[in-house]
């Protein structure tokens, strides 16, 4: 059974962008795009910086996508790999919205 942590409101999340959250010492980054809510780790694997909330996010060759804002690399939303390079990918987490309250388990999915 997954343990699911409210983190946030929907509405804290502005549509088409990415808020940063701190579960126990895990920093997530939390992304609503199209009425949708994905949840991946804050840490840049390629820069060792929290920073993926502040991407941009957008599509590329049909995968929604963050892009890192310091060396660009594009992690998808649903999967966290990175396609740049196929060895990489980050932590995503499952994500749900339960009433207002959007919900993340950090059990890795």
């Amino acid at each position: 059974m997954m343990a699911w942590t409210s983190v946030c409101k929907i509405n804290d999340i502005l549509p088409n962008a990415g808020a940063a959250a701190l579960l126990g010492d895990t920093q997530v980054a939390i992304f609503r795009v199209q009425d949708q809510f994905f949840a991946l780790s804050n840490r840049d694997p390629f820069s060792q910086a929290n920073v993926l909330s502040r991407g941009i996010v957008g599509s590329l060759d049909g995968k929604l996508v963050v892009a890192s804002p310091i060396y660009k690399q594009h992690f998808t939303l649903d999967g966290g790999q990175c396609l740049e390079d196929p060895d990489v990918s980050i932590p995503h987490y499952a994500v749900r919205v339960d009433g207002d309250a959007v919900q993340i388990s950090l059990s890795a999915e």
